[in-house]
């Protein structure tokens, strides 16, 4: 049996109709609010790389991968309940099993990497630019990356993530979490 419709009184009796009220979300989705900031922000960023030789450019994007040991706002949130497939990842960490660990990470990257993921890593990268902890090129090319298909930076950044929760690297002040 179909629900009521858009011109309907809402069921939730505020006296409104449905499509003023419980039953339809208005306007564009997160995500896509999330890739049109992530858009308006690698924008901005190409000014700050613009007119760089292609092996500035090489070396600047060949940098993304050591960035997320900057600061910890530059690792991807890690789901808070831990499934089989992120366990798996962590034990192979652990045990150093390195093809066990990279066939986990593309499975678990695969529903981290969101445009939301993308946008609020993208956030943290002008907030650490703004704050002069990372370079305005750096900040760019990281933003760019992102706004990209690329999973380079997005990976660093689960990889680095990843590997301080599962207690095999210490914090960008040294600090080592337990497992």
């Amino acid at each position: 049996m179909p629900g009521p419709g858009r011109n309907a009184p809402c069921p939730c009796g505020s006296g409104r109709k449905v499509k003023r009220c419980c039953g339809e979300r208005r306007g564009p989705s997160e995500d896509q609010l999330a890739r049109a900031h992530l858009a308006a922000l690698g924008h901005q960023a190409t000014a700050d790389i613009a007119g760089l030789s292609d092996l500035a450019l090489e070396h600047l994007f060949d940098g993304l991968l050591d960035l997320p040991a900057v600061d910890l706002s530059l690792h991807v949130t890690l789901p808070k309940l831990i499934g089989p497939d992120l366990q798996r990842l962590f034990d192979s960490i652990v045990a150093d099993q390195r093809e066990t660990a990279s066939t986990a990470a593309a499975v678990v990257l695969r529903d981290i990497d969101t445009p939301r993921q993308r946008a609020q890593l993208a956030d943290a990268l002008v907030r650490l630019r703004d704050r002069r902890r990372i370079s305005g090129r750096e900040a760019a090319a990281a933003i760019l990356d992102l706004d990209s298909r690329s999973t380079r930076f997005i990976t660093a950044s689960f990889v680095e993530a990843v590997a301080l929760a599962a207690g095999a690297t210490s914090t960008p002040a040294g600090l080592h979490l337990a497992a």
